[in-house]
């Protein structure tokens, strides 16, 4: 090797101080992506009455993004079902009597659903170690990032009907 040419400082001799990485090695993580999959898609029904609530309550010009916000939904529990299904040859089996708590008014609604969607990124990026396979990696990709997408949609909501002094 190049004596100038060094692929990182100190090579060979580096003692790293970072967090241990190993339970987020595919092969360690994947069974816990498969679970946090199961939880994300059985969490779908009271998702879809959340969502219709908002609808409902929200102001007529809001409600296109709540409905595009509501799509983007659908299409993530349809893609993680497809997901599930392709590694394990086996379906999410539909969870019964889902409930449903009505938030206090529309402005606790808003700050519930950012605040949901936030961790569906830190549950859906733990999902995303699980696979090393980079369509489903790029698949999970596109879902939490449609997650933060949603994230500063809600904050836009929050703040034109909630952060008012």
């Amino acid at each position: 090797m190049n004596k100038g040419c060094q692929p990182y400082p100190g090579y060979p001799y580096v003692e790293y101080r970072y967090l241990a990485t190993y339970p987020y090695v595919s092969n360690y993580a994947y069974p816990g992506a498969l679970k946090l999959i199961v939880e994300a898609v059985n969490s779908e029904r009271e998702d879809e009455l959340f969502y219709d609530y908002l609808l409902s309550v929200a102001p007529p010009g809001q409600r296109e993004i709540i409905t595009d916000i509501r799509n983007d939904e659908r299409k993530h529990a349809r893609a993680f079902r497809e997901l599930y299904w392709e590694v394990t040859g086996e379906e999410i089996p539909p969870t019964q009597g889902e409930e449903f708590e009505v938030p206090a008014s529309y402005c606790q609604g808003i700050t519930r659903a950012l605040f949901g969607e936030l961790a569906a990124v830190e549950k859906y990026r733990k999902i995303l170690f699980g696979f090393e396979f980079l369509p489903y990696r790029n698949l999970i990709t596109e879902i939490y990032t449609d997650e933060l997408k949603h994230a500063a949609k809600w904050n836009y909501l929050f703040s034109l009907n909630c952060a008012r002094n």
